[in-house]
């Protein structure tokens, strides 16, 4: 996959040098968070909890059963470069289990995310 010039462009608004981009707060560790948070919202909670629930995100009319979106909540997993927050869909049951930041797993670190 090809990101185009304007989105680059985009992301390094504001870029000085090698701090702003692999820095504690840098373009990277923010990048890695968006896109970990973005890949849930777009495979997990799409497929997997819309599935579960029957329902999409925001919808008013009447539910098919009990167990609702909760919300998210918050983990830390690391990286090559450090911890990164991020925030987890969830149900109130607790069913709902993410790919790709699986809840109470053993592995709690993404490797081979460099710089990050």
């Amino acid at each position: 996959m090809a990101f185009s010039k304007e989105v680059l462009d985009t992301i390094l608004m504001g870029y000085r040098g090698p701090d702003d981009f692999y820095g504690p707060e840098g373009i990277m560790k923010q990048l890695t968070k968006a896109l970990v948070e973005r890949a849930m919202e777009a495979s997990n909670l799409r497929f997997a909890l819309t599935g579960r629930l029957g329902y999409e995100k925001h919808d008013q009319g009447e539910k098919p059963i009990a167990n609702r979106r909760d919300g998210k909540s918050a983990k830390e997993p690391r990286t090559d470069g450090g911890p990164i927050n991020i925030e987890i869909p969830r149900d109130r049951e607790g069913s709902f289990e993410p790919q790709i930041v699986p809840k109470r797993h053993e592995k709690r670190s993404f490797s081979g995310i460099p710089g990050v």
